[in-house]
């Protein structure tokens, strides 16, 4: 049975591969690769070269930017690429690497194939040229930060660091990078942040070091460094950026990466030679074997694949198949690292016209934003892809949690108390924009000056119900005790804290807002229904699970939660923004955050029509970036609906660029992770939902589709399923035993015919 899983989930995956007969012009017809820290950017160009930027997961300069490394291009000559050539190149997603292929059109045996991929267990970059006739092979680096440059403009999440009066705010220097001249067997070079010019300021500047003046860590941009150095098979150095291959049918480069910090250049280029040498033990081939192995088991462990129906008009199904396939791709290459998945591009920018600093540039800098940083994640446990969630509870758990706990002492001086912003940056300050010029020594209000998301409070208890997720998909008792309970009792106290009850004993929640929408409300929904989807799953964890302690606080809140807000036009109730709402400023949907993320409304639920009559008049609407409405209507059972959006969105990729996973800029920027994590979500929660131990199958699977999939739900289960032409024709349920807790919405006959 595991062999046909794992064929089942290849089929699905090549059934995807992205195939292209003509070279690129430049960086925007690139093709992404990666092993989850490491990832390219990768082209062919028709003058014989193939070209890579290198961006790394963990690559933060002096200014908190994440930086991509550099680029390096591999020139063949005679040029393999010229026009008259037969030309294929192949994204293999499958197996995680780039396949070209070309050959004279009257002489195809003289083929010549060049294999580029990111190994998936080690930091190194692997490049295969293999000619049927002699071919010189050479290796160069093209470097952008050349010299201290002074960039035209900032972000709203840039460091902004000057506030002396009169002076230009925001300037950002960016320094030039090393390129290593010692190196006789090849050529490389690094990053070095030699200065910091964020942590301990924005810690300053908002009360936020510790007792006699200190942060209480390791800077974590001071000294920071990263680089690479380039190898050959009996290559010889030219010059300090240039490696030549000597002539020949076969060449192989390796393009080592790695970030240390703090380090020394010394340090960096000891722990470099390590690295190589740790590599360059392991013979090339069994490598490769594991690579290949790796991109094997993930696309075995989940897979879903939809179809047309017959030979009805076309409503976007192989769309959204390839949309869903190439996002969870994507979010493979780039989703292992040191830090979570930037939303605005992740490891994956390219240039974009006018914006300045080459591929370093993204919309929106270097800051996390939760509601777009999460949105990737939504989708990883029905993906059984739990290991790429390490990195987030890494740095909003690990990192933060303490952090955000000092916070709530210093600025309100609860105890056990986390507060949780929804702008930060990765070392847990504020963005200097959103906090304002006045440092908190100097304010009463210690909380950001910026309206935008004063009030907005949702994050952490979203956290805390991502996390109870991960729980109970992986039964992770470590992670329950260590984590979760921890962050989601003190995300509870702050909040219980913060406001007081009213004279019903319940508390009234304001200030506060309904994310950016709504800025003037009394008892916002995001919150009011993360306080009771929160509350409520740890009070049903099992005798033993939670400490007396925690269920005793936890029971008297539960009674302090006011009811979900809901209001009535022209005689019809419905979901409301807040008990109280004013001030509308951004197009978000809050009202319905009742639905997704906190599925206190759905489809099988009696109050299902309140969510349906919130979404019918909601004031904004749009199947793209961070808007969610397609999950809404897979949540309410709305599978037309649902159906149409999905396809929408997995059609509405950033005309500028080649890859059809590359969405964006949208609101954020490309690749826009937003928009491709709502896409995954929304797909899977169209073919199964999960409520406890209950799973509902085809809960709003339309009936155009023909559909094929394997999804992880919680309690360690997997539903595997197909329906053809309207039928269910096949139902595995792994362990057997779940069944029982397995109802079938959609296709009723199905069901029967199944015994389910």
């Amino acid at each position: 049975m595991a062999a046909i899983q794992e064929s089942r989930g290849l089929d699905v995956a090549r059934r995807h591969r992205v195939v292209w007969d003509t070279p690129s012009s430049g960086p925007s017809g690139s093709m992404p690769l990666g092993n989850g820290d490491i990832g390219l950017n990768a082209w062919v160009q028709p003058d014989g070269e193939i070209r890579f930027y290198i961006g790394k997961t963990d690559s933060w300069d002096d200014n908190g930017r994440l930086l991509k490394l550099g680029m390096v291009r591999i020139a063949l000559a005679p040029n393999p690429f010229a026009q008259g050539i037969l030309f294929r190149q192949e994204l293999r997603i499958d197996e995680g690497q780039m396949v070209v292929t070309s050959s004279p059109r009257h002489a195809a045996e003289d083929t010549v194939t060049v294999k580029l991929r990111v190994d998936a267990n080690h930091p190194v970059v692997d490049v295969e040229v293999d000619a049927a006739r002699p071919l010189i092979a050479m290796a160069y680096l093209s470097l952008w930060r050349t010299e201290r440059t002074e960039l035209p403009s900032v972000e709203v999440s840039d460091i902004q660091y000057d506030w002396t009066p009169g002076h230009r705010r925001g300037s950002t220097f960016v320094e030039p990078d090393t390129v290593l001249t010692d190196l006789p067997e090849g050529i490389g070079w690094y990053h070095r942040n030699s200065r910091s010019l964020g942590p301990e300021l924005t810690m300053r500047h908002q009360g936020l070091m510790d007792e006699g003046g200190e942060p209480g860590w390791t800077d974590p941009l001071l000294h920071r460094t990263f680089g690479a150095i380039v190898l050959g098979e009996g290559c010889r150095r030219i010059d300090d950026q240039t490696l030549a291959s000597p002539e020949g049918r076969r060449h192989s480069f390796r393009v080592y990466v790695l970030t240390r910090h703090p380090s020394t250049e010394a340090t960096w280029l000891a722990a470099m030679r390590s690295a190589i040498a740790e590599v360059d033990s392991m013979p090339a081939e069994a490598r490769r074997v594991a690579h290949e192995a790796y991109w094997r088991e993930l696309w075995s462990r989940s897979y879903l694949d939809v179809h047309e129906a017959g030979r009805g008009p076309d409503t976007g199904a192989s769309d959204a198949a390839r949309g869903y396939t190439l996002q969870r791709y994507v979010t493979g290459c780039g989703g292992r690292g040191a830090f979570p998945i930037k939303y605005n591009g992740s490891i994956f920018t390219v240039p974009h016209p006018g914006a300045p600093g080459d591929a370093d540039y993204r919309r929106w800098g270097p800051g996390y934003w939760w509601q777009n940083t999460r949105l990737p994640y939504d989708a990883m446990c029905a993906a059984g892809d739990y290991e790429l969630m390490e990195p987030l509870f890494r740095t909003y758990v690990d990192a933060l949690l303490p952090f955000n706990k000092k916070r709530a002492r210093r600025y309100f001086g609860f105890d056990d108390a986390a507060y949780y912003p929804e702008c930060v940056y990765f070392w847990g300050p504020v963005f200097t924009e959103t906090y304002g010029d006045t440092p908190a020594s100097e304010r009463q209000d210690k909380l950001q000056a910026s309206g935008w998301h004063k009030w907005e409070w949702v994050g952490g208890l979203e956290l805390a119900f991502l996390m109870q997720d991960y729980y109970d998909h992986t039964g992770d008792e470590r992670f329950l005790r260590e984590r979760l309970v921890p962050t989601a009792i003190a995300v509870l106290r702050f909040l219980d804290s913060f406001w007081k009850p009213g004279s019903d004993g319940k508390l009234v929640m304001h200030p506060s807002q309904a994310v950016e929408t709504w800025w003037v409300c009394t008892n916002p929904m995001p919150e009011v229904a993360g306080l009771r989807a929160v509350v409520d799953r740890l009070l049903k964890l099992p005798a033993g699970k939670l400490e007396e302690r925690h269920r005793h606080y936890l029971t008297g809140l539960k009674g302090r939660i006011p009811e979900l807000p809901v209001r009535e036009e022209h005689g019809v109730r419905m979901l409301a923004p807040a008990a109280e709402f004013a001030d509308k400023r951004n197009v978000e949907n809050p009202e319905l955050y009742a639905v997704f993320p906190f599925r206190l409304v759905s489809f099988e639920k009696a109050n299902a029509d309140l969510g349906v009559q919130a979404l019918r008049q909601r004031l904004d609407k749009g199947p793209f970036g961070w808007r969610q409405e397609d999950i809404f209507m897979a949540y309410l059972g709305l599978a037309e609906e649902a159906r149409d959006y999905v396809a929408q969105r997995a059609r509405a990729w950033d005309t500028n660029m080649r890859f059809p996973a590359f969405w964006g800029p949208n609101y954020d920027w490309t690749p826009d992770q937003c928009h491709g994590g709502v896409l995954m979500v929304a797909l899977q929660s169209m073919l199964m939902q999960t409520e406890g131990r209950a799973i509902y199958v085809l809960p709003a699977c339309p009936s155009s589709w023909d559909v094929e999939f394997r999804l992880h739900a919680p309690y360690g289960t997997v539903v595997q399923g197909s329906v053809r032409g309207g039928k269910l024709v096949e139902l595995r349920v792994e362990p057997e035993s779940r069944r029982r807790d397995v109802t079938v919405v959609g296709q009723g006959d199905a069901a029967k015919e199944t015994g389910v």
